[in-house]
């Protein structure tokens, strides 16, 4: 199966939530086949606005939005 991951940030209202002020204005990195070049990518541009609290980056696991069947569950195989 592959295991789609997106990396998208933007300016979020509180530093520690995830509600973004302008869904317009978010930066779309990009979609990754897998979780380490995803997190390669998420790496960059969150050093990049590091000095900024407001900006916030995120992987997103699509392939368990895809396939939410397919999660494992503790003790699952």
């Amino acid at each position: 199966m592959q295991k789609l991951h997106l990396v998208m940030g933007g300016r979020v209202k509180d530093p520690q939530g995830l509600e973004f002020v302008d869904l317009k204005a978010i930066d779309m990195v990009g979609v990754y086949p897998d979780y380490a070049s995803a997190e390669e990518a998420w790496r960059s541009c969150a050093q990049r606005t590091v000095d900024d609290a407001e900006m916030r980056y995120v992987v997103v696991h699509l392939h368990r939005l895809l396939q939410p069947d397919l999660i494992e569950h503790p003790g699952q195989k």
